[in-house]
């Protein structure tokens, strides 16, 4: 779809050929805005038969997305989307396809971003496809084991930071405004890839009534809300989905502010869940209107708990996924669902 970039802050207007994901007058972050969308809507459970929902752009059609729904053995009315199905086992390879092809079509030779470790994979993975260098700021804090997967399978020059993500990501943007690179991460391309989640599961069971996310950035559940609306207004959903968001007891800014009241507080991460580890979400604000908007709920899960649900989770299904890829099996058991619920749980990815 044609479309626009409009500041989150102040409201600034960019064409689609403006060739970056951070306003150019006071630097806080961009959002597309579609010009025109289609007067009804049919959604697939395949990634590219969803392009006509994309920004417009010069894609390569890759492969990603398209990846398996399966129920859950626990419930009959619990269903699990396994985004360990994409080419790097996680669910960041939807912005990242996005992402690299815009850099790609703005003429850029090297993309940079912050990542705690599947998001260095999956952008150094398509930045290969397209052949742009990629350069990641992670964490020292960040999985060894990913890290080093990451030097040894792909071309990513790796700079490791002296703190937490929040902190790479300052490094990530500093990087970028002082050299030609484009600015990849959490941003509103990567944010447009992941909603595309939301058409394969409508796809996938119609009548969905939660949808449970895990929350790191809060990218991907502010990308879910708001492909439930398009499909809601389109015809393509008849009733919004409440949202669950699903953080790691030891870093959940998003589930405290919602339970106090008083905004998003910086935290600490001090958790084994590293995908989900970010002490300031960048759309942390979205993820709590989505929350709100559709009447749904932000729940933390502890440590032993995740560990507990990977371990199951391998035993019943045959499957590797990390500790955050289970945090929403674990956010189940612990919330109630009255009626006739029909639920699924994004199991986000299988990098251990």
């Amino acid at each position: 779809m044609e479309y626009q970039m409009i500041c989150t802050s102040c409201n600034a207007r960019f064409s689609s050929s403006y060739p970056k994901q951070v306003c150019g007058k006071c630097n806080s972050m961009l959002e597309v805005e579609y010009d025109k969308y289609p007067k009804r809507l049919t959604v697939s459970a395949s990634f590219w038969d969803n392009e006509k929902m994309l920004p417009h752009g010069k894609y390569r059609h890759y492969e990603v997305g398209g990846t398996k729904l399966i129920k859950s053995h626990s419930s009959s009315n619990l269903f699990l989307k396994l985004e360990t199905g994409n080419p790097t086992r996680s669910f960041k390879d939807r912005g990242s396809v996005i992402e690299v092809a815009k850099a790609a079509e703005y003429g850029y030779g090297e993309i940079a971003c912050a990542s705690t470790g599947n998001m260095a994979y999956s952008i150094s993975y398509y930045s290969k496809l397209f052949g742009i260098k990629a350069r990641v700021f992670i964490s020292s804090d960040a999985n060894v084991h990913k890290i080093d997967d990451i030097l040894s399978t792909h071309d990513a020059i790796i700079t490791k930071v002296n703190g937490d993500f929040n902190k790479a990501q300052g490094m990530a943007e500093r990087y970028c405004a002082a050299h030609k690179s484009f600015l990849g991460g959490d941003y509103c391309y990567r944010k447009e890839g992941q909603r595309t989640l939301a058409y394969e599961i409508v796809a996938q069971v119609p009548d969905v009534t939660h949808i449970i996310v895990p929350v790191g950035n809060a990218t991907l559940i502010s990308g879910i809300y708001k492909a439930a609306e398009e499909m809601k207004r389109l015809g393509a959903l008849a009733e919004m989905p409440r949202l669950i968001g699903v953080q790691a007891a030891m870093c959940s800014p998003v589930v405290k502010a919602l339970k106090y009241g008083n905004g998003i507080k910086y935290e600490r991460p001090a958790t084994i869940a590293d995908a989900i580890a970010v002490g300031m979400p960048a759309f942390g604000y979205q993820a709590i209107e989505s929350i709100n908007r559709t009447g749904g709920a932000a729940v933390s899960v502890t440590e032993s708990e995740m560990l507990i649900e990977q371990k199951n989770f391998y035993r019943e299904y045959g499957f590797m996924a990390e500790t955050a890829g289970v945090a929403a099996i674990a956010a189940f058991k612990k919330i109630k669902l009255g009626g006739n619920y029909k639920a699924v749980a994004i199991i986000s990815g299988g990098n251990v």
